[in-house]
């Protein structure tokens, strides 16, 4: 039954990429530490993956750490566990340096 009534769809959105907003290295360090206070390290990989993105995708980034496209996709892959000595050097090729900082004091109780 037609009401006459003309029904508008609502716009497309787009999905949200974290590559988009990474446009230095301070955006870079930013976005990794509040990926890394969360606690999750299942997330490392991911967030290291929209970084490469935003620097120029992986052939990018295997020219500037000199490691394979392959070796950077199996590492930064959903089951990749990056080692501590590769996560360096892609750090390295964002401008970054790993750094240990003092936890945040938690409530004893």
């Amino acid at each position: 039954m037609a009401t006459g009534k003309i029904i508008k769809r609502a716009p497309t959105s787009a999905p949200f990429r974290a590559s988009d907003y990474l446009r230095d290295e301070r955006d870079i360090a930013a976005y990794l530490d509040e990926i890394l206070a969360d606690g999750d390290p299942r997330m490392v990989p991911v967030a290291l993956r929209s970084i490469a993105a935003a620097v120029g995708g992986m052939a990018a980034l295997a020219e500037r750490t000199g490691l394979s496209r392959e070796t950077l996709y199996r590492t930064l892959s959903n089951k990749g566990n990056p080692r501590l000595d590769t996560l360096a050097i892609v750090l390295e090729a964002f401008g970054l340096r790993i750094a240990v900082a003092p936890a945040r004091k938690r409530a004893i109780g």
